[in-house]
């Protein structure tokens, strides 16, 4: 986190996207540090009620009540990453894939979306199509979650909002998914599972993003929220991958296609100026990515 004096230092909390959301500035004038938070909040909140898998009046839930074919047409940010998203897959060849949301549902993961028509089991990311103009057309039935992106982009787009707003050293943090702003180092301590707390790693980073994902959780159940896009096999379940990158979407998305792919995505992370820590189920660690 960034080292901040006492007296300059401002942080709340506010549950959001599913987890509990920080945001933390540097600010001589506290009135305008609240100020920036409040849009750093409101930000993070906007991208939760576009995006949200339940919320019956989100994008994604209007574009799973239409029927196959039908064009929808959605607010720009939900477009951004959509597109964002369906890139990845793009340069995954699969393996990261937001229309695995039928999967979770069978795994009570994920609530079934109301008055939608059942996915076909066939249907992928291909059958995504997206315009100029912001409309969607599903050419199957299928379901999206966004769960593997939209949150690394919440915090992108609040980190934005604090640098409008003048602050030039800052933590936004949802649940692992992370951005600093300032000058390092900064430390980001890794959650890997690990019962001991100080066997918990520590990474030193410059002003940048950092995402942890696993399904360590989840491995006595033989469940997981974590898919392989082409497979639908659960991935991960004994292994944790922390990405830093410029971006936190791009870390956020990078930690699963580490999970699915190992040393497959080593192109990828480089194309993209990130690097992965990889902690594997024997207690190894291996980087990837730029890094390496």
């Amino acid at each position: 986190m960034p080292s901040c004096s006492p007296n300059s230092t401002l942080e709340r909390v506010q549950p959001l996207l599913g987890t509990f959301v920080s945001v933390r500035v540097e600010a001589d004038d506290a009135k305008a540090g609240h100020r920036a938070i409040d849009a750093a909040f409101e930000a993070i909140a906007r991208v939760h009620a576009l995006m949200s898998f339940h919320a019956p009046q989100s994008d994604l839930s209007r574009i799973h009540r239409a029927p196959a074919g039908m064009r929808v047409v959605v607010e720009a940010q939900t477009a951004e990453v959509l597109r964002l998203a369906l890139a990845f897959s793009k340069w995954s060849e699969g393996s990261f894939d937001i229309t695995i949301a039928g999967k979770l549902v069978a795994q009570g993961l994920l609530p079934a979306p109301s008055q939608s028509r059942a996915p076909d089991t066939n249907a992928c990311w291909r059958d995504i199509e997206l315009d100029d103009g912001h409309g969607v057309v599903l050419h199957h039935p299928l379901w999206i979650d966004l769960g593997g992106i939209a949150k690394g982009y919440a915090v992108d787009r609040a980190v934005a909002c604090l640098q409008t707003h003048g602050i030039r050293n800052a933590c936004v943090n949802a649940g692992g998914d992370l951005r600093l702003l300032g000058a390092g180092p900064h430390r980001v301590v890794l959650d890997t599972g690990v019962a001991d707390l100080a066997q918990q790693p520590v990474l030193e980073v410059d002003e940048a993003a950092v995402a942890t994902s696993s399904s360590r959780a989840f491995a006595a159940s033989g469940i997981s929220p974590h898919v392989h896009g082409q497979t639908q096999a659960c991935i991960g379940m004994q292994d944790c991958v922390s990405v830093v990158a410029n971006l936190c979407a791009h870390a956020d998305a990078l930690t699963k296609i580490v999970l699915a792919s190992r040393e497959a995505c080593e192109p990828l992370l480089k194309q993209l100026g990130a690097t992965a820590y990889l902690h594997d189920a024997h207690g190894q660690w291996s980087t990837l990515g730029v890094a390496a």
